[in-house]
Order: structure tokens, then sequence, then C-alpha cells
């Protein structure tokens, strides 16, 4: 109590901005880690550009990427793509809806959940996610927007992501429905092919059997084996050709 007999003013307007300061940036550090872009974390909290900016780099050892986000619905109906955002679509819609989690928290706790199904049965995470943490923000955006709806397949009756306004009835989805080429990518089909030599193996493989046709060289006269090595140096010519 004052002199005056007043209760001196509380000092709560100035706690709470920086509690409030303090949350998001803890949520800033979390979409980090997860990899959103600085255009996400300059949408989901009030601090300044040049304060995630810094954070990013603190936490990610680099500047962050530049240039437009990726705004294509089409690229959540391909085959793939489809099946993960609406793994992760179900499970935000479940956790924005029963749960304490709303909206971003939602999105960060969802996404979380995500990665762990879409990493089931590997020893560790490799390689990166089909749905990147900016994708699937941007996925929430366009069900905001209306520019996507959530469609039963009429075989499962599991609910996937479609365009908006497109047909209910008769609906079927990717898993039951795969594409012709489903699993099928250049780098499994580089895999599956045999590796062409270089030239540089070609001679190595024509020195190997040369020494090991030594005694069968050497009892050629000196015009057969003049023309062993040429025919050896011409294979590597070709390959040498086809390789370039």
């Amino acid at each position: 109590m004052s002199r005056s007999g007043e209760a001196p003013a509380k000092k709560t307007g100035v706690q709470k901005s920086v509690a409030k300061e303090a949350e998001e940036i803890l949520l800033a550090t979390e979409m980090i880690h997860l990899g959103a872009r600085l255009q996400v974390l300059q949408a989901e909290t009030s601090l300044s550009y040049d304060r995630l900016a810094r954070l990013y780099r603190e936490i990610k050892g680099c500047s962050p990427p530049k240039g437009m986000l990726p705004f294509s619905v089409d690229w959540f109906m391909t085959w793939l793509p489809n099946i993960h955002s609406s793994v992760f679509y179900n499970v935000y819609r479940f956790m924005d809806t029963h749960t304490p989690s709303k909206k971003v928290r939602a999105l960060v706790e969802g996404y979380r959940l995500y990665l762990e199904q879409a990493f089931v049965g590997r020893s560790e995470q490799v390689g990166e996610p089909v749905l990147s943490f900016t994708r699937a923000w941007m996925l929430i955006r366009f069900f905001d927007s209306k520019l996507l709806q959530l469609s039963a397949c009429e075989r499962c009756h599991g609910e996937f992501v479609a365009h908006a306004h497109d047909p209910q009835k008769g609906f079927v989805c990717a898993i039951c429905r795969p594409p012709p080429r489903a699993g099928k990518t250049r780098a499994g089909e580089r895999r599956t092919q045999p590796r062409k030599r270089d030239a540089t193996e070609v001679q190595v493989v024509a020195s190997a059997q040369g020494a090991a046709n030594e005694e069968t060289v050497g009892a050629l006269p000196k015009a057969g084996r003049k023309a062993e090595v040429a025919a050896a140096l011409r294979a590597a010519s070709e390959a040498k050709t086809l390789s370039d």
C-alpha cells in the first residue's frame, strides 16, 4: 500500500509480452527444427524478420533459403504425395478437434506424428519426408481457403485429399487404385540397371585379361601381339566415346 492508501499498479502488461515472446521463440525453434521456411515463421509469430533470420542461422548453421513457397494444389493430387498429405491432414484434424492443441500447435504436433508414421520400420530417419513441413502448412491453408476437401474412398472408406467440389460418389483413393508406375522412380530404375563401365575400367579389365593370358600372348608372334594390343586400345577408345 502507498501513502495515499492506493495499491501499487501491477506491471502485468510487460510480463505478458515477455512471456508471449518467449513462447513464440520456442514455437519458432520447434518449427525450424521440423524444416519450416522463414515465411511460415513470419506468418505464425509476431517476431521480426531479423530475429527470425538470426534464430534460423543459430539453429541450422546457415542462412534461411530464399524464394517463394510452393503454391501448387495439384502437387497434392499425385500418387505418393496424396497418400502422405492425407495421413497428415487426418492426424492434424484429430489433434485440432479432440486435443488442447489448436491451429499452429496442432500443426506441430500433427507433423511430428506424421514423421513417426512416415519413417516407421526404419532404425533412423534417412532422407527427406515426402511431405515437408512447409507443404503441410500450405495444405492447411488450402483447406481453410476451400480449395481442397476430404473425399471418402468407396472401397476402404478412408478419407483422402481431393480437389474441392469434386464428386464424392464413386471416389477411389490412390491406395486402392494405384497408377501403373506406382513406386517406380528414376532413382530406383537406375539402381536396377547394370552400370556401364567407363574407359578406365575397360583398360583395367583388358590389362587383367592380358596378364592372365600372358603365356598365350607370349607364344604368339610379334604381329599377333601388336594386333591384340591394337584391339584392346580400340575397345577402350569406343568405351570412352560411349561414356561421353
